[in-house]
């Protein structure tokens, strides 16, 4: 479509989203998030792999999930402001271009380092694409479809998890570890060519002046922070560590008390003054930190802990990753007709079954009974996550969707961060009479962990407050 005819479609802070087909527009966004989202949970299968090939520690090879995140973190910060002096086409096919390009190097590096760098710049390109999908939603979609719309993305992203564990597991009984990486690069292209056919730019570019010293103090206050919270699992509350995280936490509280006091911001954080956001934006993170702690554990806990192959397990996860997108989609059209509040507090008492389910497991359960716990634990968290994720971007001013969706991913992401750490530290903890009874005892250490996550969702759901429909 010729940019006129984006402009003539794309609608002002006051009309109504004129878009034709909406989801045709946003199919590139909907791969690239899908993609991310594949890269993010192909990882932890592909742990002990990597461990092997390379003669690495676990702790090490973490930091291909948590050298992810770290991107991810440092670039999301930027993002709102990005999209306000950035066309929002040429931005996501930069992001996409950067993933492609990561993904060769990882597929084809000869030692480790290499190989974390292409992860790293696959973050980039994430860090970029999951809040533009989001923010360009508020405005290509009406308001009366937030909620359904959201389903789809939700969907689409959650789709990963449906068959990301499989597929690797899959991939890398075939072939290798390698093969994980040649098939983001494939997905990449795609993702490439549909926004380069369809996507049209329905963000403004007002182009404010850029404050570089809020940009320096965002990627050095997350990344040491990020940093920080990742290395505690293989160093403790080492010199370092300590000293990354206490300048993480000065650098990020100065960011964000000058983000208070500029004519321009690079990120606007007086979203989180509006309750109709800053409630289910905490929701939606410790849901997300739960999330991503129990998919850490899972995999690894089938294999180390019930002796499972690499193929086995991702198989075993297939069933409660397809109930999850099932899940996430119908969450969406429930959203609309009965709001965010009682699904969210329905997803929770789900979620705790779910996760009370896992505490049972041993180094004799039948995996049935793992399929039980975690199909169960995955009808509960899109009926959470969804909703509220939903209920924080419907709680904001039009203008303001793409801050709020920059803030909401990098709430998400950084407590994702912090939830894997916190999982791997709990995983360290176990002990017992072989070292799979080690492995399943951490790994119940790391289910409480996300059991309490859940219980604080449901208790922020008593002081929920959505906001009516912007016209």
């Amino acid at each position: 479509m010729s940019q006129s005819a984006a402009t003539q479609h794309a609608p002002s802070n006051h009309d109504q989203p004129q878009f034709k087909h909406p989801h045709k527009v946003m199919l590139g966004l909907y791969i690239g998030a899908f993609l991310g989202m594949l890269s993010e949970t192909s990882m932890n299968i592909a742990l002990p792999d990597l461990c092997e090939a390379f003669g690495i520690t676990t702790g090490t090879a973490q930091w291909m999930v948590v050298g992810y995140m770290l991107a991810i973190g440092v670039v999301l910060p930027c993002v709102g402001f990005l999209l306000k002096w950035v066309k929002a086409k040429t931005l996501v096919l930069v992001a996409l271009a950067c993933f492609l390009a990561g993904s060769v190097l990882s597929a084809v590096a000869p030692i480790f380092p290499l190989v974390l760098a292409g992860r790293i710049i696959q973050g980039v390109g994430t860090g970029i694409v999951l809040p533009t999908m989001y923010a360009a939603i508020m405005r290509v979609f009406p308001p009366m479809k937030i909620g359904a719309a959201n389903g789809v993305a939700g969907l689409v992203i959650m789709f990963a998890p449906v068959i990301g564990p499989t597929l690797s597991g899959l991939l890398i009984g075939a072939f290798s570890w390698r093969a994980i990486f040649a098939l983001f690069a494939i997905v990449a292209i795609a993702a490439i060519i549909c926004t380069a056919a369809f996507f049209i730019t329905p963000i403004e570019t007002t182009r404010p002046k850029v404050d570089m010293p809020s940009v320096i103090a965002s990627i050095i206050g997350f990344g040491c922070l990020v940093a920080g919270i990742s290395l505690v699992a293989d160093m403790g509350f080492s010199p370092l560590v300590i000293t990354l995280l206490v300048v993480g936490v000065l650098v990020i509280a100065c960011y964000a008390y000058r983000q208070l006091h500029i004519d321009n911001p690079v990120l606007e954080l007086r979203a989180l003054g509006i309750a109709t956001f800053r409630i289910p934006a905490l929701m939606v993170t410790c849901s997300f930190a739960c999330t991503l702690a129990i998919m850490y554990l899972a995999p690894q806990e089938l294999q180390r802990g019930l002796g499972l192959s690499t193929s086995m397990a991702g198989m075993l996860m297939l069933a409660g990753g397809i109930i999850n997108a099932i899940c996430s989609f119908a969450t969406g059209r429930m959203y609309d007709k009965v709001g965010a509040r009682p699904l969210v507090r329905a997803g929770a008492v789900v979620a705790i079954i779910g996760s009370v389910l896992f505490l049972v497991i041993g180094v004799t359960t039948a995996p049935a009974f793992f399929v039980l716990a975690h199909v169960v634990f995955m009808i509960g968290i899109p009926l959470m996550q969804q909703s509220a994720q939903s209920a924080a971007l419907k709680g904001l001013p039009r203008e303001l969707a793409a801050d709020g969706s920059t803030i909401l991913n990098t709430m998400q992401q950084v407590c994702g961060a912090i939830g894997t750490a916190a999982a791997t530290c709990l995983l360290g903890m176990g002990s017992g009479a072989s070292e799979a009874q080690s492995f399943v005892a951490g790994s119940r250490y790391g289910y409480v962990f996300g059991l309490v996550l859940v219980v604080i969702v449901f208790m922020f759901s008593f002081f929920l407050k959505e906001g009516r429909e912007r016209r």
